[in-house]
């Protein structure tokens, strides 16, 4: 059942830059980016034996994680869940640096009226850990759930679970492929406004002969999703592929995703072509848009994701 890994980005503290009016970021080494501007958290307090409390820290005109239909990006809101666990396990856990995170799942559920992509008010991060593993006295794992919450309401919920290993176990696991690298050029992609972007880069679908699936196109010039050299396709990028091929199934219909439930069955490989599949979208009768999303590499299923979202008028 494993999955999808993040490695550590680097030992190497980057400063902050020029002061902002906005509060500071976590250190980036903290949540595996290389970049300030890609940390979307400022602070961090244990309010109990398990439980924590994380500020989010909104990016200011992000390039790529822009508002949807005037709404937040979902996967702004799965990333900023994504940074909150590894925090928390480097942070309170005493996960090392270097160590590398594998999720086995990774969820999130959004009250789209509560996510004006044009509301900076203050939110926090609700943490819960559950489900604790360790190998004697160090870290091994767990799930942690999490809430979103502005002005005392839950604005999202989150949750998912992640294992630790060390470098050494982790390249002993990953055997050949530890040194696996992106395999260039990659396919042309479908036009950028099918999957609702502007910049070619930011598309991760090209075309096949059937409308409903796609190959999937490791393009890591794109920063926010290939953020360092990695040895596999990374969970956030078959995150946002399945995003992308529910807009594109969703046709002229402007899909606004708010749950996502995506589990991974095994590391998305760079040496061979992951196909992006489909189902057709279904609407329910309260007006719930639902479909499911696979990818699969040498006929076996990588991951499995199932999306719900609403229509939004123009």
């Amino acid at each position: 059942m494993l999955i999808t890994s993040y490695a550590d980005i680097s030992t190497e503290r980057q400063p902050a830059g020029v002061a902002e009016a906005r509060p500071s970021a976590v250190p980036n080494w903290l949540v595996h980016r290389p970049a300030t501007s890609e940390v979307f958290l400022s602070s961090w307090e244990r309010t109990g034996t398990d439980r924590f409390t994380v500020s989010l820290r909104w990016p200011e005109n992000h390039p790529f994680h822009t508002a949807l239909h005037g709404f937040r990006s979902p996967t702004l809101i799965a990333e900023a869940i994504r940074q909150a666990g590894i925090l928390i396990s480097h942070a309170e856990f005493g996960v090392p640096l270097g160590h590398h995170f594998l999720m086995s799942d990774l969820n999130y559920t959004i009250e789209p009226g509560l996510v004006d992509a044009n509301d900076d008010s203050p939110v926090h991060i609700e943490v819960t850990c559950s489900e604790i593993r360790r190998r004697g006295t160090r870290f091994a794992g767990m799930t942690c759930h999490m809430a979103l919450v502005r002005d005392d309401r839950v604005i999202a919920t989150g949750d998912g679970s992640l294992t630790c290993t060390s470098p050494a176990a982790y390249r002993r696991m990953r055997g050949a492929y530890a040194d696996a690298r992106p395999l260039l050029p990659v396919p042309e992609p479908v036009h950028p406004s099918l999957v609702l972007r502007t910049d070619p880069s930011d598309v991760l679908l090209a075309p096949t002969r059937d409308p409903r699936c796609w190959t999937l196109r490791a393009h890591t010039s794109n920063t926010t999703l290939f953020a360092r050299p990695n040895d596999h396709i990374p969970g956030m990028v078959l995150m946002e592929a399945t995003h992308q091929a529910a807009f594109a199934v969703a046709g002229s219909t402007r899909l606004y995703p708010t749950s996502l439930r995506l589990s991974f069955d095994r590391y998305a490989e760079f040496n061979t072509p992951c196909l992006i599949q489909a189902q057709p979208v279904t609407r329910t009768r309260d007006n719930v848009l639902s479909l499911s999303v696979t990818g699969h590499q040498s006929g076996q299923r990588v991951f499995l994701a199932l999306l719900e979202g609403i229509p939004v008028s123009a």
